[in-house]
């Protein structure tokens, strides 16, 4: 066995096997590199710059996990040096060993125990000669366990790096079908523009002839503004017809006399697009937050808990949540509308405000949809890691009565978050009481930054307050 250990070792490996693995990870290295560096160059010659910051961040998430690649190898050997008693690893395990058995705890502690330490011996005898290797030799030799094994510390790696794709490959494409709904409303602004420069008089007509009106008034009633929700009308409607043109074509009006009344021709969609992928930088990002999440997830994944299956239904619940709530702030538009008038000239006119969203703050909506993302990509990356790594059988699967559900739920989620979700976010979010500074072109966007940030110095200067992007949200655009 020493000798088998002693000519795996690096020295006595052939040169050409070396070069060769190395070239072969190199040249796949740079053809990434290189990709994303000609789908940046894309990006900005087509003036799509949020996109192209989306995939800064995405390469600022690629750059996380190869310095957490880095901590796991260079920490290897500390971690293997960290040895604890045997008895310690009896408890929270996410598969049951092999003998054990509920009514003897004692029996199974000690049979795990000498399965444990069965499997180290084999992977002891197996291991090459190295410092990982010399160290869990160590706690053998002590009657203790490693913290964590060489083959764990693998498997852990791989599982890291499957999330962080898989969540912005499972990002990439929800954009990519909400986008493709999205980009229909565009015949419904050139038909609206249209229309606005061929009409003349104004008629006047009785509201409960509107079809805004129509279509949501008449659903919530004139006794109660929560009969909307016990009708379950606006959880109904995300699944079907989730924004029909009448909606686009108030909401888009409401807009333009609130924020820029001055130009009745502004372009909603194409401000609203801008806005959507702007957002997608922030959804494609992984924060802190979600990290904690993973733990606290491979924290409870405990054999007979069902961790997964009862996992899975939180992005659903989340998400039909949203859903019911961006549905429900269309109807509380045109409710407040139906509530003032009888009778409209001209084209209806609603109020954006932030007081129909929870706690007054569009903005939480994008959080709940980055977690829906994140936490449904993190259950499908969880299941295929396990299909490759352990195999169909494996026990972390869970029998076939919690998996198809799972499976079944992270389609339906994807589904529903790209087609009805997405695009609802990307136009009811706009009736808030502020706007975006995508309202205005990139390179006026840059002189306005650029003026605010001299005014905020030179204000710092003189001891006073100065305007910033955030403060002139509020003014009407030209």
């Amino acid at each position: 066995m020493a000798v088998a250990d002693e000519a795996a070792a690096l020295q006595f490996t052939p040169t050409w096997i070396v070069a060769a693995v190395c070239t072969i990870l190199v040249l796949i290295s740079l053809a990434a590199e290189r990709g994303l560096h000609h789908l940046g160059k894309t990006l900005m010659k087509n003036h799509q710059r949020p996109l192209y910051e989306a995939l800064l961040k995405v390469k600022e998430e690629l750059m996380l996990l190869g310095f957490i690649s880095l901590l796991l190898t260079v920490l290897q050997g500390t971690i293997q040096r960290t040895c604890i008693p045997p008895s310690w690893t009896d408890y929270m395990l996410p598969c049951q060993r092999p003998g054990h058995d509920d009514e003897a705890p004692a029996a199974a502690a000690m049979a795990a125990r000498l399965v444990a330490a069965d499997i180290l011996g084999r992977i002891s005898k197996a291991r090459t000669l190295s410092e990982a290797g010399a160290e869990a030799g160590l706690c053998e030799m002590e009657g203790k366990v490693p913290l964590l094994s060489g083959e764990a510390l693998h498997q852990l790696h791989i599982f890291i790096f499957v999330l962080a794709v898989s969540h912005v490959f499972f990002c990439a494409t929800t954009m990519l079908l909400g986008g493709a709904k999205i980009h229909k409303w565009k015949k419904w602004e050139e038909e609206i523009q249209k229309n606005a420069a061929g009409n003349g008089s104004k008629k006047v007509l009785p509201m409960h002839q509107v079809s805004f009106i129509r279509e949501h008034y008449e659903v919530i009633g004139t006794d109660s503004k929560t009969l909307c929700w016990l009708q379950l009308h606006s959880f109904r409607k995300q699944f079907y017809g989730s924004v029909a043109k009448s909606d686009y074509a108030a909401m888009r009006l409401g807009f333009i006399m609130t924020h820029c009344r001055g130009n009745p021709k502004f372009d909603f969609h194409k401000y609203m697009v801008r806005v959507l992928e702007s957002d997608f930088k922030k959804i494609v990002g992984t924060s802190w937050c979600l990290w904690i999440f993973v733990v606290i997830f491979l924290l409870l994944n405990v054999n007979g808990w069902h961790t997964y299956f009862w996992m899975a239904f939180l992005p659903l619940v989340f998400l039909l949540a949203v859903g019911t709530k961006l549905e429900h702030v269309i109807a509380q538009l045109a409710y407040d509308v139906a509530e003032k008038q009888t009778a409209i000239e001209g084209d209806l006119v609603v109020t954006p405000s932030d007081q129909h969203f929870w706690f007054g703050r569009p903005r939480i909506i994008l959080h709940l949809i980055h977690f829906i993302l994140f936490q449904n990509a993190f259950e499908l990356a969880f299941f295929f890691w396990i299909l490759m790594t352990y195999g169909f059988e494996s026990c972390f699967m869970d029998n076939i009565g919690f998996l198809v559900p799972r499976l079944v739920l992270g389609v339906v989620i994807q589904l529903l978050c790209s087609y009805s979700t997405l695009p609802l976010y990307a136009i009811v979010t706009q009736m808030g009481s502020y706007y975006k500074m995508e309202i205005f072109n990139e390179h006026v966007q840059h002189g306005v930054l650029g003026w605010a940030e001299k005014a905020k110095k030179r204000s710092g200067k003189e001891g006073g307050s100065s305007p910033t992007a955030e403060s002139m949200h509020g003014e009407d655009a030209a």
